[in-house]
Parts: structure tokens; C-alpha cells; sequence
């Protein structure tokens, strides 16, 4: 098997293991992520309109995707820690349709990508949200968690449009 076609992650003998980064370059990287809540028309609108008992929902789901980017090497086991130079997440709200979008970007100049700090932060932002409105409807869906892109590094990649 190639180093090309083998799971990174795995040594020689099939256990995990966190990759040695110590020969790669220091580079710009940085990942974009999305997360997606379905609700009804009347939660989504309370989200916007300021209406829930725990308070503002999406400033307080942007915080705490904000600090769980920070996080992500103590909640993913082979994740490395990186000193992240920027973190933020932005959050739109479709009424009608009862969707929230969270979206995440993430950068640091290191030997190693943000992909997980990307999508940690719009897991936890999606999971604060869920939180923050379950009082209102147990039933809202975190449908989505995904990847948008990331540049840096050996490769850049990008979702399609229609993801």
C-alpha cells in the first residue's frame, strides 16, 4: 500500500497514531465548514425576533463554536494543537423554511491543516443552538455538518455548489 492510499492516521501495524508534522513547511491554511438546523417556521422566527427563555441564541452559538475550534485537540484524539490566528463563525436564519446556517472559518499559519477546527466549531455552535431551543421544539434536526473547503498545505479542496 502507498503513503499515497493509506490511512494516515494508522501506523505500519494498523494502530492510531497522531501524524508526524515536524517535516512539513510552515503555511497559510485555512477551512471553511457549514452546519445545518431544521426547525419550524415559529422557532426560527423566535431565534431572529430575540424570543427565547435562554437568551440570544446566535451570538451565544458563535461563542461557543469560537472556543471549540480552540478546543479541538482535547476532544479529537489525534488532532494536533495549533495556535489558531483567526476564528469565526457567521449564522443566517431562513424563516420560511425553518433552516439556520452556521458557517466557520478557520486559520492558522502551521505545519498542519484546520479541517476539524472547522467543523468542531460549527458542531458545537449547531449543538448550542439545538440547546438553546429544544424548550421551544425537542424535534429540531442538526441535518448537516460539512466541509465547505481549505486551502493550504499539499492540497486545496472545495464541496461542490449544490452541497
Amino acid at each position: 500500500m502507498s503513503d499515497e492510499s493509506r490511512l494516515t492516521h494508522l501506523d505500519s501495524a494498523g494502530r492510531a497514531r497522531m501524524v508526524d508534522v515536524s517535516g512539513k513547511a510552515v503555511s497559510e491554511r485555512r477551512a471553511r465548514a457549514r452546519a445545518r438546523l431544521r426547525m419550524s417556521p415559529q422557532t426560527a422566527a423566535a431565534i431572529v425576533a430575540g424570543n427565547v427563555s435562554k437568551g440570544e441564541v446566535l451570538g451565544t452559538a458563535r461563542l461557543a463554536g469560537i472556543l471549540a475550534a480552540k478546543q479541538t485537540a482535547t476532544l479529537i484524539p489525534l488532532a494536533h494543537p495549533i495556535a489558531l490566528s483567526f476564528v469565526d463563525l457567521q449564522a443566517s436564519v431562513d424563516v420560511e423554511a425553518g433552516l439556520v446556517e452556521i458557517v466557520s472559518e478557520v486559520a492558522v499559519a502551521a505545519q498542519t491543516g484546520v479541517e476539524m477546527e472547522a467543523l468542531v466549531a460549527c458542531s458545537v455552535a449547531a449543538l448550542t443552538v439545538y440547546d438553546m431551543v429544544k424548550g421551544l421544539e425537542p424535534g429540531v434536526t442538526i441535518e448537516q455538518v460539512m466541509l465547505l473547503e481549505k486551502t493550504g498545505g499539499r492540497s486545496d479542496r472545495r464541496a461542490d455548489a449544490g452541497g
